[in-house]
């Protein structure tokens, strides 16, 4: 049984770790390792993932299947006028196709629905194997884009959107 629940402060050192063990795995088959610690550092600073909860509004949901967390989604209402932006959606690697990012992913769109939000933008790195679960969840790339994040590394990305109206 999968069950959702939406994060406190006091989950950050979970969100963390889950990112740890979900975030290395998703990225070193294409990305150096230092780029990877770069990012995840930079990304998972519990005073960045505080900052992204309590000041910039992100909503954390954490799924955890049968009382255990394995993955977890951040996502961001009225990131830009009527749409919403979903910042992370990671799920431990040996526990990815059992539906926990699919009822991530519809539960950021259904909450972003209610909101009045049209539709929902996410960025996703163009050899990311998650490119072909969006596009089956619906989302098509709105555009190709490359993100200086700082010390000569960059985020080649595709930013993907889906309608929600």
């Amino acid at each position: 049984m999968i069950d959702l629940t939406t994060a406190t402060s006091k989950d950050i050192p979970l969100i963390k770790q889950l990112g740890q063990q979900a975030f290395y795995p998703t990225y070193l088959p294409f990305t150096s390792e230092q780029q990877v610690d770069y990012m995840f550092h930079k990304m998972y600073d519990e005073s960045t993932l505080m900052e992204q909860m309590n000041v910039r509004g992100d909503v954390f949901l954490i799924a955890s299947e049968n009382g255990m967390p394995k993955g977890f989604a951040s996502y961001q209402i009225d990131a830009s006028p009527l749409q919403t932006k979903l910042h992370k959606l990671y799920i431990l690697p040996n526990t990815q196709t059992k539906g926990l990012g699919k009822c991530l992913l519809q539960a950021a769109e259904n909450n972003a629905r209610i909101a009045g939000q049209e539709s929902l933008l996410i960025n996703v790195n163009r050899y990311n194997k998650a490119v072909d679960f969006y596009k089956h969840m619906g989302y098509s790339i709105y555009r190709v884009d490359d993100i200086d994040i700082g010390k000569g590394y960059f985020m080649n990305d595709y930013e993907m959107i889906k309608s929600l109206t």
